[in-house]
């Protein structure tokens, strides 16, 4: 009997063993299954990780000139992360008297570019086809700067007076063909103004959101009347691509357009911030300055058409006037549909 039960004991103890192990290994099965789904996991988060890299587009714009008020609906777009939302990530290179956007962009240097209408409709007679998508500026600030009390009702009243004006501007071709100025005593505008607050009666290119700001710090108060007074209006801080990157992109285009709007519904609400951000880029220019012009330049973006239509809104009509008016001027060797150069399309409906 003593036998029997040592050997039973045995094979007790024998399958108690060969059970512990048998739930071990289960147990180390049932961990290694359990740590592949958080393996996989991981892989999951590192796909969507790369996915999201992939599908932000990389595209750059270039500013008409170094950044200023007139870029804030970029800038906005940028620091609030609508860009990103809209699937892009944008870089904003500052223009400048040596960077010309219209070549950039004809050269596939950057995407999307900034410039004035006149521009544009002199750089298709050139050979550049490029398309307007929207504009920032429903009107132009270009403007005549007077010395107070100086001003004119009527621009023939600038004979026998000096004019410091810019070689080959656009607008004073227009003048000097709409009206007789053979008694104005031109001078070439070189971005200084000493010659001009020296001689009361002078008279100087200008922006009204920009110079006279400068020369009122400076004790000179002065006056400006708009050359779009005598009908010459382009649309101002156009957002423009070429015909052919248009035709081949048509959803990041509209992924810009799209966040260019909502960038400067953004700003009309909340400026300051982003005109502080705009200091940052451009250090050269006083905060102040750019609040003056931020505050100056809202009727021309959030009035006139765009007070209807919204902001970046542009008729075939005034596209077709001012086609006119540089055909009659024959900076253009022919005469072109409008819709060669602008777009509605993408611009949110109203």
């Amino acid at each position: 009997m003593k036998k029997i039960w040592g050997l039973r004991k045995f094979n007790l103890l024998y399958f108690g063993l060969l059970f512990i192990l048998v739930l071990a290994a289960c147990g180390a099965q049932e961990t290694g299954n359990a740590s592949e789904p958080e393996d996989a996991a991981e892989d999951t988060t590192e796909q969507t990780t790369e996915e999201t890299s992939v599908e932000a587009e990389e595209v750059k714009v270039v500013l008409n000139w170094f950044a200023k008020s007139q870029h804030g609906g970029v800038y906005a777009a940028q620091d609030q992360g609508i860009f990103a939302d809209n699937g892009l990530d944008v870089t904003i290179e500052p223009g400048g008297p040596q960077v010309s956007s219209i070549q950039m962009v004809a050269s596939g240097s950057a995407e999307f570019g900034l410039a004035h209408a006149d521009q544009m409709v002199i750089a298709r007679n050139q050979g550049i086809e490029l398309v307007a998508v929207a504009t920032a500026m429903q009107g132009s600030p270009q403007a005549l700067m007077f010395h107070e009390g100086k001003g004119i009702d009527d621009f023939d009243e600038l004979n026998g007076r000096t004019t410091y004006i810019q070689p080959g501007i656009t607008y004073w071709d227009f003048l000097k063909n709409k009206y007789d100025l053979s008694n104005v005593e031109e001078l070439s505008y070189t971005g200084q103004h000493v010659n001009f607050i020296d001689d009361p009666d002078s008279v100087s290119q200008a922006f009204v959101t920009s110079e006279p700001y400068f020369l009122d710090e400076e004790g000179i108060p002065t006056e400006t009347k708009l050359i779009s007074d005598a009908g010459y209006d382009p649309y101002n801080i156009v957002l423009y691509v070429t015909k052919d990157y248009l035709a081949e992109n048509e959803e990041i285009v509209q992924g810009f357009v799209t966040s260019f709007v909502e960038g400067w519904n953004y700003y009309k609400e909340t400026p300051d911030d982003i005109t502080k951000i705009i200091q940052e880029s451009n250090t050269d220019i006083s905060f102040e300055a750019l609040q003056f012009e931020q505050q100056t330049q809202e009727e021309f973006i959030y009035e006139g058409d765009a007070a209807e239509h919204g902001v970046g809104y542009m008729s075939e009509e005034r596209w077709s006037t001012l086609i006119d008016q540089l055909y009659e001027l024959e900076l253009l060797d022919e005469k072109f549909d409008a819709t060669d150069i602008f777009t509605t399309d993408y611009l949110p409906e109203s």
